[in-house]
This record gives structure tokens, sequence and C-alpha cells, in this order.
């Protein structure tokens, strides 16, 4: 089994990056890629936009690397910036759906676009479509803990750490992020009868 890069080897790729040697900074990239996407993915619910958020990530991380604590680990900075590139879409999004008068997500124009297979082996990509939209619909504060903790596998307190909030709060918050994805699940099995 290969264990995970060790904190140390990404501080001293993080030193070699900052010296000019620019495969340091790549094989930082490479290590952390899946995750962050993985991350980002869940975050915005569309995976063309989670590329382009994942780019944008490692290109504010190559811009701030001098400012990166070596007494951290990496994915968690990593993730801390990625968070932002999140949010900073989010808020872009809503602003384009006031100014351009988007669709709603249930609006029937919306629904029209995905086409539903009824094939029986495409149940499990149904459910899949279902969470990931439920996820990509959460309000910003439900998302963001669940993804750290239920996806991310960080405990509470480091979420609560990330976030700057308690850790009561992370708590509370889960709770209500999967009363809503289950309501969604209700919801579209309601639909599907």
């Amino acid at each position: 089994m290969i264990s995970a890069p060790s904190e140390r080897e990404d501080a001293a790729l993080v030193a070699a990056a900052l010296s000019g040697e620019d495969r340091a900074f790549t094989e930082l990239m490479r290590r952390h890629k899946v995750t962050i996407y993985r991350f980002v993915r869940r975050y915005v619910g569309d995976a063309s936009e989670a590329y382009d958020l994942v780019q944008e990530t490692f290109v504010a991380a190559w811009s701030a690397l001098s400012s990166y604590d070596s007494s951290r680990p990496m994915p968690a900075w990593l993730r801390k910036i990625a968070l932002n590139k999140c949010r900073d879409w989010c808020r872009r999004r809503q602003v384009r759906s006031f100014f351009f008068l988007a669709a709603h997500m249930d609006s029937p124009s919306a629904k029209g676009v995905v086409a539903q297979d009824t094939a029986p082996d495409a149940a499990d990509e149904s459910k899949l479509m279902v969470l990931d939209a439920a996820i990509a619909m959460l309000p910003q504060g439900l998302k963001e803990p669940l993804l750290l903790t239920v996806f991310e596998g960080l405990s509470q307190k480091e979420a609560a750490e990330t976030l700057g909030v308690s850790v009561k709060t992370i708590e509370t918050r889960i709770y209500r992020a999967r009363q809503k994805i289950a309501q969604a699940f209700s919801e579209a099995d309601s639909t599907d009868s």
C-alpha cells in the first residue's frame, strides 16, 4: 500500500518551488489535485465548473506559496483556498442569475435539460445525480460543514476550526444538511412514482 505524502515532503516541495524549481510545484499539484477536485466537485455540483475552480485554486496557491505555513498540512491549506474559490463562484453565479434571470432549477425549462434514463442499471446513477444536485443546492452554511466532515473526512473540531465556528454549530449544520438531502430524495421518489 502506498502511503500518503507526508507534510514534511510537502514543505520541502514548497521550499524547492520557492527557490525556482517548477517541477516541485507540479508535484504538489499532482499529489493534491484529486482530493481538491473531489471537494470542489461536491461543492458546486458541476464537473466542468469544478475543473475550472481547481485550476483557479492552484493558480491562487502558486501566487500565495510564500505565505504557506509549513506547520499546517498542505491539504488543509489548499482546501481553504478551494473553499474561497467555491464561495466566489457561488457569489458570481447569484449575480448572474439576478441580472440574466437564469432559470431556476425547479422550473420546467431546467428540468428538461437533464434527460432521465429509466433503465434499471441507471438507478444508481440517478440517485447519485439527486445527491449531487441536493448538495449543490444546499446553502453555503450547511454545505461546507457537510463536505468537510462527511466527504473530506475532517473531524467536527477540524471543520469548526477551518470555518471559524463552534463544534456545536458544525454538528447542527450537518444535521440540517442531512435533513435537506433526505427531503430531496423523498421529493425525487415522489416524482418518480
